[in-house]
């Protein structure tokens, strides 16, 4: 177990705040692609994709993405690293070239997984913006990305653990704090 920082009421109304957000910036929302990252990006998308449609009427594209092989890590020793990727499924059924795709994924914490999925979908094509959607930001970047759209800053230590149990995958909804001194 862990201490829980969002409770299954405030992660219905954090993931609405997101929708509203995206709408705010993005009027046309048929020109938007929501690609959530696996595993828990892809559930959030899909319900971000439902508020989206239920606030303005038009559902966004919907897709998501597999990073297992774009990781700068994939064979390089200690940690998970070297750890044979399991791959799963990319679906971007969608011209990329014409939405601005927003990646959606659960935490945010170095920013490796995001450069990944950044080269994932450029492996598609070129989308005339990409955006990045978290659920949370707990800090600790080593590189240069920020979301556009956060649901919560969770400012953690490196030894703790940020633990994202959605509905969908692990049957409820809360954010945990686990780990650390």
């Amino acid at each position: 177990m862990g201490k829980v920082l969002i409770d299954s009421d405030q992660c219905r109304r954090t993931v609405a705040r997101i929708a509203h957000e995206i709408v705010e910036h993005h009027p046309d929302t048929s020109a938007v692609a929501l690609v959530g990252l696996h595993t828990r990006g892809v559930p959030l998308a899909e319900r971000l994709r439902a508020l989206i449609e239920e606030f303005s009427g038009e559902p966004p594209a919907i897709g998501s993405v597999d990073i297992a092989l774009y990781r700068d890590d994939v064979g390089v020793g200690g940690g998970r690293r070297g750890v044979v990727p399991v791959v799963g499924e990319t679906i971007l059924d969608f011209d990329i070239a014409s939405h601005a795709v927003v990646l959606v994924d659960d935490v945010l914490y170095t920013g490796r997984t995001i450069r990944a999925a950044i080269d994932a979908v450029f492996d598609y094509g070129r989308p005339p913006k990409v955006e990045l959607a978290v659920l949370v930001d707990r800090g600790h970047r080593e590189l240069p990305i920020r979301p556009d759209y956060v649901g919560r800053n969770l400012p953690t230590n490196r030894g703790e653990r940020v633990a994202v149990h959605l509905a969908e995958i692990d049957g409820r909804d809360e954010v945990l704090l686990e780990g650390g001194s």
